[in-house]
């Protein structure tokens, strides 16, 4: 797999998924009449209670050692309609492949051939607009255009253009990188971008944070909401405060979750929110892409409703975009003078030098003194071979897959190691032993890779908006059922709970308005659930 382009590591990112089952920090979402608020703000301060939100209908506080039947007692008055434990949300990430070179040339991610929105030219006069509901967004990037993007700043978090951490602006990324011949190329280039930063410097926000933002989108004329987080349970603000954005004629995007099981995660666990679920680019689901059952309620009240489980998926494994300023990591490799795939995996600089072969790398060898060794993966793990390497005398290393594909790891979190390190592709293996000269080099890049249902859904947020953008007197419903309808199964034959009504297609999709128009049909009965699997495989866990 030569390559002209450096391509990059696979580095993990501890993005915690895990959810929460109560309130963190004692906060909890008081819902009051607007023109009663500030009686209840006055009470509640009065009581305690620190005041973290002030939005439209609600407050959000915190009772600092108080469960939520001892807040429902405080806050006993009549102008108080609801009391409830206001949850977590988190990120929907599972790994970050950090990126290639200076990306000096454009690059189209594979989720843009995949789901046909190549074929489909956006119309920058519909006037569409992203609401992104994230972690912020790096301004500097060269693909944002920034007469098109605007947000709100909010003092819990931070500037909405500053990022925290790379995931808002990769995922901004995927829905808007410009068509400008370089770096990468979005769903919908350059369609207006409206970003609310939620994530504080911990890396995950609350329930109320989603629902004021909601309001904010709202606010700020989007029509489309995108939302690669979740959380565990579910809250009743925030779950009105998205019906109420539908209801007005909106669309709102939501990740599946990262944790590969039938859970079921919130906001895209609500009616009004499309589910995202992630595949790759060979059209297989994703292992960790959650799957949960249509079926709501128990015994005789239980029915199925095909808007609580994954609608449609869209590429989220190995998907490149735009990260802050040099906060990815770069890796190239030549050998004989010919460019190879490569994945940084620890230890930035550049070293030139002949190769050494040694093996699986087991014990140190003198034979590596002064060279750049091509180590076998394989019996122990990536960084005793490299310390192997460089107790030897190595300058450098080059550790290949056994198995067909790039070889993508780190180092771990106790690297005792200094000399670059890079992981290469099996299929590479024969040219890369034959080879008698290297040049390895590890640096920084603004291009970065992640996988996650994080990253299918703001590629199904933009494709909504390329297709909207040339059918602009529909209803977000009308482009919710329209990416349903045209989606391509994948799976199992027929809707499933993987895939729901499989891969989104933007070309079909458009082409389906254009036949049928925009007149909204009920969502058709959801498939019977399938049968329990059986194995080991990734859709048994």
């Amino acid at each position: 797999m030569k390559l002209s382009n450096f391509l990059t590591s696979a580095i993990a990112i501890s993005v915690a998924t895990a959810f929460t089952a109560h309130a963190a920090d004692d906060r909890y979402i008081i819902q009051v009449d607007n023109n009663n608020k500030g009686v209840v703000k006055a009470l509640a301060k009065k009581l305690g209670g620190e005041l973290h939100i002030d939005a439209n209908g609600f407050i959000a506080a915190s009772f600092k050692g108080k469960d939520l039947a001892s807040v429902k007692g405080l806050l006993n008055n009549p102008h108080v309609k609801l009391v409830e434990e206001d949850q977590r949300r988190m990120p929907s990430s599972v790994y970050s492949d950090d990126a290639g070179n200076a990306m000096t040339e454009q690059l189209t991610p594979y989720a843009v051939y995949q789901s046909q929105a190549d074929q489909v030219t956006f119309n920058n006069q519909a006037g569409m607009k992203v609401c992104v509901i994230d972690s912020g967004l790096d301004r500097s990037n060269p693909d944002f255009i920034w007469g098109n993007i605007s947000g709100d700043n909010d003092s819990g978090t931070g500037n909405w253009d500053e990022n925290g951490g790379p995931h808002g602006t990769h995922v901004a990324g995927t829905i808007a990188a410009a068509d400008n011949n370089l770096g990468v190329v979005g769903m919908a280039p350059g369609v207006d971008l409206h970003i609310i930063k939620v994530f504080n410097a911990d890396g995950w926000g609350y329930s109320s944070d989603l629902a004021q933002a909601a309001n904010l989108c709202a606010s700020a004329g989007a029509n489309i909401i995108s939302m690669s987080l979740g959380g565990g349970r579910s809250n009743n603000t925030e779950s009105n405060a998205f019906a109420d954005f539908v209801a007005n004629g909106g669309l709102v995007v939501a990740a599946a979750g990262n944790d590969g099981n039938n859970v079921r995660s919130y906001p895209a666990g609500y009616e009004s929110v499309m589910m995202i679920g992630a595949n790759d680019a060979d059209n297989n689901i994703a292992d960790f892409s959650q799957f949960p059952s249509c079926t709501s309620g128990r015994g005789k009240k239980a029915t199925n409703n095909e808007n609580i489980c994954v609608e449609v998926t869209a590429g989220g494994v190995d998907t490149l975009s735009t990260y802050p300023a040099g906060m990815a990591t770069s890796a190239s490799l030549m050998a004989d003078g010919a460019n190879f795939a490569s994945a940084a995996m620890e230890n930035s600089g550049s070293v030139v030098g002949s190769t050494y072969n040694m093996g699986t790398a087991e014990a140190t060898d003198a034979g590596a003194n002064g060279n750049i060794c091509v180590i076998d993966r394989g019996a122990i793990s990536f960084h005793d071979k490299v310390l192997n390497c460089e107790n030897s005398g190595g300058v450098g290393a080059i550790i290949i897959n056994n198995e067909a594909g790039m070889l993508y790891g780190t180092l771990g979190d106790t690297n005792a190691t200094t000399i670059p390190a890079v992981g290469a592709a099996f299929e590479d293996r024969a040219a890369l032993m034959a080879a008698t000269s290297a040049d390895i080099s590890i640096g920084t890049s603004d291009y970065g890779y992640m996988s996650g249902t994080s990253m299918a859904t703001p590629a199904v947020s933009g494709l909504a908006a390329l297709v909207w953008s040339n059918h602009s007197e529909c209803s977000g419903t009308d482009i919710r059922n329209a990416l349903k309808a045209t989606a391509e199964d994948a799976g199992a034959t027929g809707k499933d709970v993987y895939f729901g009504h499989g891969i989104v297609k933007a070309a079909a999709a458009d082409a389906y308005l254009t036949a049928n128009g925009c007149s909204t049909t009920p969502d058709p009965e959801p498939e019977p659930e399938p049968e329990p699997c059986k194995g080991n495989g990734p859709r048994c866990r």
